[in-house]
């Protein structure tokens, strides 16, 4: 998992609610158990491409102006539906690093953190501020200080201190365990 410390970038906004994880990945990509498949041309599939299978020119994503974005900007409830993780691995594999949502479902949410992909909540004015960004603005999220800024604003966000160092350091659950690798040794030594 790569480690998130400040992350400077332009944002697309996606502005809608209750998008669904059956929106984000389409349920064909659940046949790819494993995350070393790359999710970033199957996210928000029924959306990006037309029937023909032509990217739709009116979706955020395929607009060249927004290529470059990190970051997320998204409605209420982010993640809803099932509790597929591959929704977490398309959003990370396209090259966002943050998502900033109004709210998000929490299997969801725990699924990005697990995955390397910080999903952080503002107030609505601040929110609203983001969402209308044009493609040209950079944004930079500073985990290690947990601040949004926009200029020469400065907002904070919430975030528990596990999953802060957890991405700080980009350490996965299996690292994670291997922590605790000598704790193990002795309890094993016990038996």
């Amino acid at each position: 998992m790569q480690a998130i410390k400040k992350v400077t970038s332009p944002t697309v906004a996606i502005l809608k609610d209750n998008i669904d994880t059956g929106q984000l990945v389409p349920r064909t990509a659940l046949k790819a158990t494993d995350d070393n498949v790359n999710y970033a041309d199957r996210l928000f599939y029924g959306a990006r491409y037309l029937a023909s299978g032509a990217p739709n020119p009116d979706f955020p994503l395929n607009d060249p102006a927004h290529q470059a974005a990190q970051i997320l900007v998204t409605g209420e409830n982010f993640g809803c539906g099932s509790s597929w993780e591959h929704a977490a691995w398309a959003l990370r594999d396209y090259g966002f690093k943050v998502v900033i949502a109004k709210s998000f479902n929490s299997i969801f949410y725990m699924n990005a953190l697990n995955n390397g992909l910080l999903p952080l909540t503002l107030p609505v004015a601040q929110w609203e501020q983001l969402a209308a960004l044009p493609a040209d603005v950079q944004v930079t999220v500073d985990l290690a200080a947990k601040t949004v800024q926009l200029g020469q604003q400065q907002w904070p966000f919430e975030i528990e201190t596990l999953w802060q160092e957890r991405l700080l350091k980009g350490i996965d659950d299996i690292t994670f365990t291997e922590g605790y690798q000598a704790d193990i040794e002795r309890f094993e030594a016990q038996k």
